[in-house]
């Protein structure tokens, strides 16, 4: 890997980190609020809206500029986001902005890494991209988790600059001064993002022609019998994943006794299993052997269900890290695999585009799910285990589509394929 690459990696973390952060410290903020607690899943819908409805927009901003550039300014944006909590806007409202921003920065994170490298890299770019970025979910949960507590806020509010007052008054406002620091950091490093010389066709301005451009990669990418079981695993990864997060926290507030600043480790621990699996999947699993995992992901959604079965923390952890490891040795060669497919098909910002839609129209339709299962006061224990079984049922079917998909014709020879 080049130097470009770990500047990307480091510009990764430092956004990734701040995101994670600031959902434990929005999540804070609407406990400190008391709002309703079907309104915290809303947190992470508000956030990945945007990727929906913007999605016809942002691959095409994505492929105008230099990769570098676009991260920049889209994390310029997450730091308005940011400042917005600042100033007592509504957290829901304030965490959409962020995730505006995060929606027009995605498509040039991931769309670089197949300007940047061959093909035969791309499982092992994404192992370290996946890997670091689980690291940055461990690390802004455990940071965001320790901010709102009570002793580190009295701590970060007794620390003040000799000569001048930062205005920072409230446990909050330290909590969020931390995290505008940590986006600042990832800025500068988006600065140093070296240009790959890559560059597109005149990227199309007419709104009503986007959308049409849109909905051609949209089909294309679905049409491919490669790309469709690829963008069906990970769009079920994605929405899954966002959807675990909340019902560890809720899991960990009922069975096991946990507050939020603690539960939020237990995020961290699954996160770390995610890591390992990441890591293991770049180092053994190539490019053309990437849907040789899929049985990994019937298997997560039964191991999920056994979380039924624990009230204790010791066992927990072991559980989420097995959980964590499945998921991310899966997920790494399906994600390599929708890239290198949709570079050869589309260009590196409409495809991610068109991967980004779609994983978080499922993010948002099982968040609400979800939130619609808080609302009914559904146990927990029968949200997990329905979310297991319907992880595993649609792993199989995805599985079974490939089968069919290889009766007819041996679409794995299109691996390595260079672009049309």
């Amino acid at each position: 890997m080049n130097r470009g690459f770990y500047t990307i990696m480091a510009a990764q973390f430092f956004s990734s980190l701040a995101d994670n952060a600031l959902l434990i410290a929005a999540i804070a903020l609407l406990t400190a609020m008391k709002s309703p607690a079907w309104m915290t899943p809303l947190l992470k819908l508000f956030f990945v809206l945007s990727y929906v409805l913007l999605a016809a927009f942002v691959g095409a901003f994505a492929d105008s500029l230099p990769k570098g550039r676009v991260m920049f300014i889209t994390n310029l944006i997450k730091i308005a986001g940011c400042s917005l909590m600042f100033l007592e806007v509504h957290p829901l409202f304030a965490y959409a902005v962020v995730g505006f921003g995060a929606a027009a920065y995605s498509p040039a994170k991931y769309g670089i890494l197949t300007e940047l490298l061959p093909p035969e890299k791309l499982v092992a770019a994404n192992g370290w991209i996946e890997g670091l970025t689980v690291i940055s979910i461990i690390l802004g949960t455990v940071m965001g988790g320790a901010l709102v507590n009570a002793q580190i806020s009295s701590a970060l509010l007794a620390f003040d600059f000799p000569l001048f007052d930062l205005g920072i008054d409230t446990s909050a406002e330290a909590a969020l001064s931390v995290i505008m620091v940590t986006y600042v950091l990832a800025a500068i490093f988006n600065l140093r993002i070296p240009d790959t010389g890559a560059r597109y066709p005149h990227q199309e301005r007419n709104p009503v022609k986007l959308i049409a451009d849109f909905s051609n990669c949209f089909t294309t990418l679905w049409r491919d019998k490669l790309g469709q079981i690829s963008l069906a695993v990970t769009t079920l990864f994605w929405g899954a994943g966002a959807t675990l997060q909340f019902i560890v926290l809720k899991w960990a507030e009922k069975s096991l006794n946990m507050p939020l600043d603690k539960a939020a480790i237990l995020q961290g621990i699954f996160a770390v299993g995610v890591a390992v699996g990441a890591a293991a999947a770049a180092r053994f699993v190539p490019l053309k052997k990437s849907l040789t995992v899929m049985p990994l992901g019937v298997a997560m959604g039964l191991i999920v269900c056994t979380m039924t079965m624990v009230h204790t923390v010791w066992l927990a952890y072991p559980l989420l890290v097995l959980v964590g490891a499945l998921s991310g040795y899966f997920v790494v060669p399906m994600n390599a695999l929708l890239q290198h497919r949709g570079h050869v098909l589309l260009s590196a910002g409409h495809s991610i585009a068109v991967q980004n839609f779609n994983e978080n129209l499922s993010v948002l339709t099982m968040l609400m799910l979800y939130a619609l299962m808080v609302k009914l006061n559904l146990d927990i224990n029968i949200v997990i285990i329905m979310f297991g079984v319907f992880v595993s049922g649609t792993m199989m079917l995805a599985m079974r589509k490939h089968a069919a998909n290889q009766r007819e014709r041996d679409s794995l020879s299109l691996i390595g394929e260079h672009k049309h």
